[in-house]
């Protein structure tokens, strides 16, 4: 049970990464708090882990507030006693366009969606972390912004490459309190944001040296091991689970 009497929010929870993440966070033994807008998906999620033998509680919500930032923390202490860590998952792609044609609308929900809330939830998160006397954050960024520069993604690249800064500057602040705090670089995987199109999913694959897409339980065993003891001298950085995409030229 490796995370063992451990309290998780995780945002995002509705679909994709972030509803494998809960499972699997919830089978190793962490009661999760589970966050996102479609409040139907969430309970069902949330049934669906109780019914399991796992502990879960929900709030939903618009990531991109302040108040649900506070809400899910709020809720993780009511219902669990404190809080021990957080997958800030949550985000979008929004409207892909050359950078001289993103309107400044999609610039701000792009921005808004991936990196302000992810700030507006570590923000609600760390004077929990500190009661709790440490813990551990994790932010979902990207290979796009990190380590290539896709063509129509100039808002998603700069909001993940801005969630490495807002890591490292976390560790350093709150590291001698026990706080740790990291990011996660998935490569193409086969959720909703990735859409159903045969076509696009080989043109993501051929990108990765594995020539495959991750599914999200994969990348939700990356995402447990940084929130685990497992990564209890892992800080300030960014782990790749992009299946090589990072280092494929061909």
């Amino acid at each position: 049970m490796r995370l063992a009497d451990k309290v998780i929010i995780v945002t995002g929870a509705s679909s994709g990464i972030g509803a494998a993440a809960a499972r699997l966070f919830a089978a190793e033994g962490a009661a999760v708090v589970l966050g996102a807008r479609r409040a139907e998906r969430l309970e069902a999620l949330s049934t669906e882990i109780v019914a399991d033998g796992g502990r879960a509680v929900w709030v939903a919500g618009d990531v991109r507030e302040a108040d649900v930032a506070v809400a899910l923390v709020a809720r993780a202490e009511a219902a669990f006693g404190g809080l021990d860590g957080a997958f800030n998952n949550a985000g979008t792609v929004g409207e892909m366009a050359p950078v001289a044609d993103i309107t400044p609308g999609t610039w701000r929900e792009v921005q808004d969606t991936n990196l302000t809330a992810a700030f507006l939830n570590a923000r609600a998160q760390l004077p929990a972390l500190q009661a709790r006397g440490g813990g551990a954050l994790v932010f979902t960024s990207s290979f796009v912004g990190m380590t290539v520069g896709l063509p129509g993604m100039g808002a998603y690249a700069a909001a993940k490459a801005g969630l490495m800064g807002l890591a490292q500057v976390i560790a350093a602040e709150y590291g001698a309190e026990g706080i740790r705090a990291n990011c996660l670089m998935p490569g193409g995987t086969r959720t909703e944001m990735a859409g159903d199109d045969p076509e696009f999913h080989r043109f993501v694959e051929g990108l990765h040296a594995l020539k495959r897409m991750a599914a999200p339980e994969e990348i939700a065993e990356v995402a447990l091991f940084l929130l685990s003891d497992a990564a209890s001298f892992v800080t300030g950085g960014g782990l790749f689970a992009d299946g090589g995409n990072s280092i494929c030229k061909t």
